[in-house]
């Protein structure tokens, strides 16, 4: 079975042989994989009305469980944005009812950020979506395979983490 990547990789083979292009032949594949992931997930997410975003930021809120609700800075660390981005993102968030600030009743400064209904309404519906659309993306694995795509893909990931 051949792919475009394979193309690109004999293109560049051919071109310049004095290079290793392992790599080029694993993050090809990953890059081009994720424009479809992102284009999966822009799809999945439009039905609820949210951008991609707006799941990050409501899935964290989703993921901490009752009573859905985070710290500014622990919803920094979840997304991986600015502060100054995150605080835009909450105020358009708050503004359409998906998440609603409230004091942080152990700091008297603080704030806490909690998932409304609407907003945990909208998350698992988008979540579910998209774990329908990545079902498919790997419809054609066996188990096994999956198993360790997931294991080698983590093990690329932790130096990052």
């Amino acid at each position: 079975m051949r792919d475009e990547v394979d193309e690109l990789v004999e293109a560049w083979a051919r071109e310049r042989s004095d290079l290793d292009l392992g790599p080029v032949e694993v993050f090809s594949r990953i890059s081009r994989l994720s424009r479809h992931l992102d284009l999966a997930r822009r799809t999945a997410f439009s039905a609820e009305g949210i951008e991609s975003w707006e799941f990050d930021v409501l899935a964290a809120l989703r993921r901490a469980g009752t009573p859905y609700e985070l710290s500014p800075g622990r919803l920094l660390r979840e997304t991986l944005v600015t502060s100054g981005t995150m605080t835009n993102r909450v105020d358009r968030l708050v503004a359409r009812g998906l998440v609603e600030r409230l004091p942080d009743p152990a700091d008297r400064r603080g704030v806490k950020v909690r998932l409304t209904p609407e907003g945990k309404s909208a998350v698992d519906s988008a979540f579910t979506a998209l774990l329908e659309a990545e079902r498919g993306f790997l419809a054609d694995l066996p188990d096994a395979d999956r198993e360790r795509l997931g294991d080698l893909l983590r093990t690329l990931l932790t130096p990052f983490s």
